[in-house]
């Protein structure tokens, strides 16, 4: 029987056959008309208000992807600043430099989160029913919770049934 040798080690490029080997991946694409590129390559994503915005979707649509910013926002940004509903990586520089000044107008994602945050705290603080509905881990807005509302309340714990009256008569 003939034994095969393998090598345990990594294998140069160079002793490869031409064939087999892998050419390099720097391939320069042309930047679409009137999109965002830089020497040819395309970026995927556009970095707006701290978070990346997808590039094939619709501003408005893209927009909500930003904490803080939900469909009548996004559509009242637009209206602002009276830019047409297009794909985001058609939009002009001087388009996503407006578009990034007119989102900083709002309160967004880390602000947002802290400003909501702190809310919570101050009225745990203070002791209001919101707040120690927050403290004890169950619904703040008035929602039952003698069936539902499990994932506040955790797992249920089984409680002991009482014997029935005739069992105990024997």
């Amino acid at each position: 029987m003939a034994t095969l040798s393998m090598v345990s080690g990594p294998v140069a490029t160079s002793s490869l056959p031409l064939s087999t080997r892998r050419r390099a991946s720097s391939v320069s694409l042309p930047a679409p008309k009137g999109g965002i590129g830089h020497g040819g390559l395309r970026i995927e994503c556009i970095r707006i208000g701290g978070v990346e915005i997808p590039n094939h979707k619709r501003v408005e649509c893209s927009l909500q992807y930003i904490h803080g910013i939900g469909r009548n926002r996004s559509r009242q940004i637009l209206l602002d600043l009276s830019f047409d509903n297009k794909v985001t990586k058609d939009l002009s520089e001087e388009e996503v430099i407006t578009l990034r000044k007119e989102v900083t107008k709002y309160m967004i994602e880390g602000d947002l989160k802290r400003f909501n945050r702190v809310a919570i705290e101050r009225m745990k603080e203070i002791r209001c029913y919101k707040g120690i509905r927050h403290k004890l881990g169950l619904p703040v807005r008035g929602q039952r919770t003698k069936n539902n509302c499990r994932t506040l309340k955790g797992k249920r714990a089984s409680v002991a049934k009482k014997k029935s009256a005739s069992s105990s008569d024997e």
